[in-house]
C-alpha cells in the first residue's frame, strides 16, 4: 500500500518521519517546515489532497481529525474506492481511520500503526466493535471485488441484530439465492485476447463484456487481461485494463508456443505473430501453473477471446460456493 504522510508541527514532523521509516511512503509539510527528508505541501491541503487521493492506499495526517475532514471532503466518492484515511495526534496516543475503514484498510492498517507506536486504535464500525464479521472487509482480504456495494449495508445490519445472512462468492453471473444476496467475485479469471491495430476501445469493451456474459461469468472476477507482447501498447487493451483495474500481461511469440496444452491452432496467426494462438495460449500461461482453460476461442470481428481460471490463489475462497453467517463467514 503507498502511503502519503502530512504534518504541520515539529512534533508532528518527528513523529510523521517515524512513520515514513516504518511504512515507507513520503512526508509533506508546510513550506515553513521545509527541512530535508520531507516535501512541501505546495497550495492548499485540500490540493494537496486531491493530488493523492486516487494515487496513494492511505493518507495519513498527524494532527487534528478537523484538519484531515475538510482537506478530504471534496474528493470522496465511494467506499469502494476512496483511500484509507487516518489521523494520528501527534503525541502519537491515537490512531483513528476515518475513512474507508474496511475496504480501503484503514481499519487494519489503523491497528498496526498503533502497534508500533505503543498507540490506541480508535475503532469505531459497528461490526468491529461488536465482534462481528465485516463482509467487505472480508472480501478485500480474500481478493474478491463486491459487486452490489447497496446488499452490505443489509447484510451488515442483519448482522448486528442476530439475524442470519447469505453471501454468494462465485464468478458466476446468475447467482442470487438468498432474499438479498451480497455477491462477491473471487478475482480468479483472466482474459485472453487477440486483436486488429487499432481496434476501437469501446467496441473491444463491448465485445469482451459480451464474451464473459457469453461464459456466464462476472468481468469482476477478472484477475488479468493477457495477449501477445506485440499488443503491449495497443490502446484498447490497456484501457481495458485501466477501466476494469486489472493486471494486463503481455508474453513473447516463442512463451505462447510453449505452454503445453490443446489449442485451437491457425496458420495464419503462426504467420503474422510467430504462434499459433494468442488468446487461449496467453490467459493459459497469465494464469500461472495449473491455469484451466474454460473457454475456448471466440471469433468477434478484429478480435478474439478465450478464457482461464487460476489455479493458484486463496484458499480460504471456495468459488461457486455460498457463505452463511454462523457457518462459513
Amino acid at each position: 500500500m503507498s502511503t502519503v504522510i502530512a504534518a504541520f508541527t515539529n512534533r508532528g514532523i518527528a513523529l510523521a518521519l517515524r512513520l515514513s521509516e516504518f511504512l515507507g511512503g513520503s512526508v509533506f509539510v508546510p513550506k515553513r517546515f521545509s527541512r530535508e527528508g520531507v516535501s512541501v505541501i505546495g497550495g492548499s491541503l485540500s490540493e494537496w489532497a486531491g493530488r493523492y487521493f486516487h494515487e496513494a492506499g492511505a493518507l495519513i495526517f498527524v494532527g487534528a481529525c478537523g484538519i484531515a475532514v475538510r482537506a478530504v471532503a471534496p474528493h470522496v466518492e465511494s467506499k469502494l474506492s476512496d483511500p484509507a484515511v487516518i489521523v494520528i495526534d501527534e503525541a502519537g496516543r491515537f490512531v483513528v481511520p476515518v475513512l474507508s475503514g474496511h475496504v480501503g484498510g484503514a481499519n487494519d492498517l489503523a491497528r498496526r500503526l498503533a502497534g508500533f507506536l505503543g498507540a490506541h486504535a480508535v475503532i469505531t464500525t459497528a461490526t468491529d466493535v461488536n465482534n462481528l464479521p465485516a463482509v467487505d472487509e472480508w472480501a478485500v482480504r480474500n481478493n474478491c471485488a463486491v459487486e452490489n456495494p447497496e446488499a452490505v449495508k443489509a447484510v451488515s445490519g442483519a448482522l448486528l441484530g442476530g439475524e442470519r445472512v447469505g453471501v454468494a462468492v462465485t464468478c458466476d453471473e446468475a447467482v442470487s439465492p438468498f432474499p438479498v444476496t451480497l455477491r462477491l467475485r473471487p478475482r480468479v479469471l483472466v482474459l485472453g485476447a487477440g486483436c486488429n491495430r487499432g481496434v476501437d476501445p469501446e467496441e473491444f469493451e463491448s465485445c469482451a463484456v459480451d464474451f464473459l456474459k457469453g461464459a456466464g461469468v462476472s468481468v469482476l472476477s477478472l484477475k488479468a487481461l493477457a495477449s501477445i507482447d506485440l499488443k503491449k501498447d495497443e490502446p484498447a487493451m490497456k484501457i481495458f485494463a485501466q477501466r476494469h483495474r486489472i493486471a494486463f500481461r503481455t508474453f513473447g511469440a516463442g512463451e505462447l508456443q510453449a505452454v503445453i496444452g490443446r489449442f485451437t491452432s491457425s496458420e495464419k496467426v503462426m504467420e503474422f505473430t510467430g504462434t499459433d494462438n494468442v488468446c487461449e495460449r496467453a490467459c493459459v500461461l497469465a494464469g500461472g501453473e495449473g491455469a484451466v482453460l474454460l473457454r475456448s476461442k471466440c471469433v468477434y470481428e478484429g478480435m478474439t477471446f478465450a478464457l482461464a481460471r487460476v489455479s493458484k490463489y486463496n484458499e480460504s475462497i471456495r468459488s461457486d460456493s455460498h457463505y452463511e453467517h454462523g457457518k462459513n463467514l
